[in-house]
């Protein structure tokens, strides 16, 4: 019966524990050279192999490149080789394709391309990245706080079922609290998405 009042806690500990792996690239560890595919491919699923579900599965593959340039979430390569711009984005491209359509990531990601791709000795993709990942000090640290209190919550929901039923709807109740969040803030994402969107309809018209 202990195993079973602590199976929603345990669950959360791993999760917990998993977030510390979760790292991601900082500006100085990305390469000054350009790179063929094969060595882009390489190197995105040696620094972000940790974030993956499942063992098998891979970070970035040629296919998924290739069609990015061709949708134009990310400029051409030059003579087939990808610079550090390139990879940044592609790095957005990984973090927003697990929430966000393809059209949406285009619409996100295309001011940027003609805004800031190539400025070279001036304010460019680099120094974008890096102030992004400066904003996000601290958010796992504000995560496992957030996943905390839901566990306190979810804990403490359906005292009066069975012990057996008790343990499978906290986690259902943890899990649904924990979704709803991500739809929220998903929601809000794809409104802003469809705004500039229609910004640059308007600006076009």
């Amino acid at each position: 019966m202990e195993n079973q009042n602590n199976d929603l806690e345990r669950a959360l500990k791993k999760a917990a524990r998993s977030l510390d792996f979760m790292e991601t690239i900082a500006p100085d560890e990305f390469p000054n050279i350009e790179l063929y595919m094969d060595q882009v491919t390489t190197f995105m699923d040696r620094k972000l192999r940790a974030t993956l579900r499942n063992p098998g599965d891979k970070v970035l593959t040629k296919t998924m490149i290739n069609n990015y340039a061709k949708n134009d979430l990310i400029p051409p390569p030059n003579k087939k080789k990808y610079n550090k711009e390139h990879l940044f984005e592609l790095l957005f491209i990984f973090y927003f394709k697990s929430f966000l359509s393809i059209g949406d990531i285009q619409t996100l990601l295309t001011p940027l391309n003609d805004e800031f791709f190539g400025k070279e000795g001036d304010f460019g993709i680099q120094e974008i990245y890096a102030e992004i990942l400066k904003m996000g000090r601290g958010s796992r640290e504000a995560v496992r706080r957030d996943m905390t209190e839901k566990f306190s919550r979810a804990d403490d929901a359906f005292k009066d079922l069975p012990e057996d039923q008790r343990d499978y709807l906290r986690k259902f109740a943890y899990i649904c609290e924990m979704g709803y969040d991500i739809f929220l803030k998903k929601s809000i994402i794809e409104q802003m998405i469809d705004e500039m969107d229609m910004e640059s309809f308007r600006e076009s018209d």
